[in-house]
């Protein structure tokens, strides 16, 4: 058995069964033995960015991480900025990333570079093998950091000899740390806060914290004390919609943020951090809280949050039931000219049960939220690091993920375009995700940015956030890499191309020109 075959044994043992690839020449023996080790589900990514952002997606929904093969150092490099979304989302991804055989890097052929030195920026955990006899132990490690929770990037470089080598040992899985759970002196301080002061918001983030069970605990604290509920502004993982919390988000605009959180006095976080500016900007804040509110932790990230919760709300004798808010009634398709309301609005009309909704609508998309509360039980995915692109491979692993699920991915135009590629795996893999682009064909966010920053567009800077001139043909750019797709220039025409693509097994893309 050479190093290539113990990692594929090896991965399958820990119930890692799914690969995001785009190899190249140092990863050949990986690629063959994956073809001679059945049972791992192999899926080609046409950029490494693909790559990465779809195993963000698959870990948000599966809950297990999946290994992406990469090429070397620039490979890697490629895929930075959905590894960055995916750190930030706190995502449990295994990275395999191929580099020369470790007697030819003496040489410094020209793909040769700082593997371990571009990994570590967005890694938990980098390693690399030495020798065919080390890799499968070194998977299972990998896999066990990947697993910690919340979740991290493992990264694991294979010199090109230590897949080739005989010598391969297939490692058993090791154990998955188990989840920390909160310091009961915290649940105390939580509770102090609560009986004794005012103005307090609960901030919820990450997936335990914005969990159905853990908004369960949250409003029954919510039904006692009155305590104001708020998320995190972006949340990896969010169960919405009818019978869960309406929970509002702090806002990304500054001005905004500040307006909301100012009658704030004590803030408990609950595996989030207190609230800050996405940017600075000239004469405003970067805390977005009042700089005399009291700050207590509940629980870190790491921390099983559900459970603090639960203890916080027996610690103040809450009722062991209460019902959630009535959302009111589920939203009807609208009509006439586009709308970032009558969008939600529609698009909460038609999702089915369970839809995933994967969001990288950017500006479009600030105030979707309160027009989709009455939707059917979805979850709900955004982009959580700022690095634009995430939206359609996020779609991909979703959907993968998903188990079946429909995705629906609300996706700016320009974002969309450095990824466009997932377009083309998602043909390949017939997998059932709806995309509709928000075509207003200019980085309309860097727009609202100029005026943060009190700068003053003239031409040439207005021609660097146009998409135009020309226009993106969407419709003829999804059709040519296997997507089926369709234009829509009205709500209505939107409501029955997305009702259309529902009825099918595959993607379907729909570009909404607004």
């Amino acid at each position: 058995m050479n190093g290539a075959e113990s990692l594929v044994h090896s991965f399958l043992g820990a119930g890692v069964d799914v690969c995001f690839s785009n190899p190249g020449t140092s990863e050949m023996h990986f690629v063959a033995a994956l073809d001679r080790v059945p049972g791992m589900r192999c899926i080609l990514g046409l950029q490494e960015n693909v790559v990465t952002g779809a195993a963000d997606g698959y870990w948000r929904m599966a809950g297990k991480p999946a290994v992406t093969l990469l090429h070397c150092a620039p490979g890697l490099a490629n895929g930075l900025a959905n590894l960055h979304n995916a750190k930030r989302a706190k995502s449990g991804i295994v990275n395999c990333v191929g580099d020369h055989a470790t007697y030819h890097r003496q040489y410094d052929a020209p793909l040769t570079g700082d593997t371990e030195g571009f990994a570590r920026g967005v890694s938990g955990w980098v390693r690399t093998s030495q020798r065919a006899e080390d890799v499968g132990r070194d998977a299972m490690v990998a896999v066990q950091a990947a697993r910690s929770s919340p979740g991290q990037i493992a990264t694991m470089i294979l010199p090109s000899d230590t897949c080739w080598n005989p010598g391969g040992v297939v490692a058993a899985p090791l154990p998955v740390p188990a989840v920390p759970q909160a310091d009961p002196s915290a649940v105390r301080a939580a509770a102090r806060v609560l009986r004794e002061k005012s103005n307090v918001l609960l901030l919820l983030g990450g997936n335990m914290a914005i969990s159905e069970a853990a908004q369960k605990q949250a409003q029954r604290i919510h039904a006692k004390t009155g305590v104001r509920l708020m998320a995190e502004t972006s949340n990896s993982r969010f169960q919405r919609g009818q019978g869960r919390l309406q929970l509002e988000r702090v806002p990304y605009p500054a001005d905004q943020a500040i307006a909301a959180l100012a009658s704030v006095r004590e803030i408990i976080l609950v595996g989030s951090k207190a609230p800050i500016g996405f940017f600075a900007y000239p004469n405003k804040p970067s805390k977005h809280y009042p700089e005399d509110a009291g700050i207590t932790v509940l629980t870190r990230p790491e921390q099983d949050a559900e459970s603090a919760l639960r203890a916080l709300a027996d610690e103040l004798g809450c009722p062991a039931a209460v019902a959630m808010p009535d959302p009111g009634p589920k939203p009807s398709v609208e009509r006439g000219p586009p709308t970032p309301e009558g969008l939600a609005r529609t698009v909460a009309a038609l999702m089915p049960e369970d839809a995933i909704i994967v969001d990288e609508a950017v500006s479009y998309g600030r105030g979707f939220f309160p027009h989709t509360y009455a939707a059917a039980p979805h979850e709900w995915l955004q982009i959580t690091g700022g690095a634009i692109g995430c939206g359609l491979p996020l779609a991909t692993g979703a959907a993968v993920g998903g188990g079946g699920r429909r995705v629906i991915n609300l996706q700016a135009d320009g974002s969309a375009m450095y990824t466009v590629q997932a377009l083309w795996t998602q043909a390949r893999e017939k997998l059932p995700i709806t995309t509709i682009i928000l075509s207003n064909r200019k980085y309309q966010i860097l727009l609202g940015e100029y005026q943060g920053v009190g700068a003053n567009p003239g031409r040439t800077a207005l021609d660097m956030m146009d998409l135009g001139n020309p226009d993106i043909g969407w419709a003829s750019l999804a059709k040519s890499l296997g997507v089926e797709a369709a234009t829509a220039t009205t709500l209505e025409q939107v409501g029955d191309l997305l009702a259309q693509s529902l009825t099918q097994s595959g993607p379907f893309l729909i570009e909404l020109v607004i």
